[in-house]
């Protein structure tokens, strides 16, 4: 019995390795290709437990597993010409799935490194087209979702053949080069100015005409002011005039003495004044009187003939 264990062990060994490798598990993110000689058997699409032929070292079955959930690639830095002749860099992505297992296999032999560098070489003649095609405003606008089903399109019948299904294509940026962002900084700028300009121009324009209408305004107003004011002196003189002849009217000897004292007020007032008269001077006859009553002038003697 003891000699006969080494070889029990050894045969439930080689049963073990056999059920190991007879029998092979799909997860819910994965599909399996079943290759037999080198040849496609199988393709296992749904998640469970399946059996091949045991010992893949001697060529027999071999299992190739692939995703079965999205996938994703991206194509950063692409330099791209729109209709005006500037140039833009792109940054692009692919959703996509494989859809056909088997031809994934026969195509690439099951490589999606192979496979998506096929498909980016189809995305950037795709993307040099639909925005050669186009001005960089589109791709800004509402038109971007159809530039990206037209490179959804352009990506399908080569996808197909490499048995994948492109499920979205998108633009994640879009970007003025070096160059052109120095131009179009240029450009905005000179625009700024010229508008700035503009305003300026028209902001003196208001000005010089709000100016001109309150110069006019002050003319006219000062102009008015200047007539009532001579209008209101004419009025007062007109009524001074009328006080004084009323006086004169009324006691003309106080009027005459009035009228002396204002002209000694006037003749006499500053004291810088000299005054070189005769003392019996007709200037002087309100002096020369102890009451202040006015000396008639002397009488003139007659002289005959």
């Amino acid at each position: 019995m003891n000699n006969r264990l080494p070889y029990i062990l050894i045969a439930l060994a080689l049963v073990l390795m056999t059920a190991y490798s007879s029998v092979f598990i799909v997860n819910q993110r994965q599909q399996a290709i079943v290759v037999r000689f080198g040849e496609i058997k199988d393709v296992k699409s749904e998640p469970g437990l399946y059996f091949k032929l045991p010992f893949a070292f001697m060529d027999a079955d071999r299992v190739q597993y692939v995703e079965r959930q999205a996938l994703r690639f991206d194509l950063d830095n692409i330099r791209v010409q729109v209709s005006g002749g500037k140039f833009y860099e792109v940054d692009a992505f692919v959703v996509y799935k494989i859809a056909d297992a088997r031809r994934f296999r026969e195509t690439v032999s099951g490589d999606r490194e192979s496979a998506e560098s096929r498909l980016r070489t189809r995305l950037d003649a795709s993307l040099r087209r639909v925005y050669g095609l186009r001005g960089f405003e589109s791709a800004l606008s509402d038109e971007r979702a159809s530039m990206m089903r037209e490179v959804r399109a352009d990506l399908k019948t080569d996808a197909e053949s490499l048995g994948l299904n492109i499920e979205d294509v998108r633009i994640r940026r879009t970007d003025l080069t070096q160059e052109v962002s120095q131009q179009t900084f240029e450009r905005m700028k000179a625009e700024r100015l010229a508008e700035a300009e503009l305003i300026r121009a028209r902001g003196n324009e208001k000005g010089q005409t709000r100016r001109a209408v309150a110069d006019r305004q002050v003319v006219e107003f000062v102009a008015e002011a200047q007539r009532d004011s001579e209008i209101l002196r004419g009025q007062g003189e007109a009524e001074r005039t009328a006080v004084f002849a009323d006086a004169f009217a009324r006691d003309p000897q106080f009027f005459e003495f009035y009228r002396s004292m204002t002209a000694y007020d006037q003749a006499i007032g500053s004291p810088d004044t000299t005054l070189v008269l005769s003392p019996d001077s007709e200037f002087f006859r309100y002096f020369n009187s102890s009451d202040g009553a006015a000396e008639p002038p002397a009488a003139q003697p007659a002289t005959g003939n």
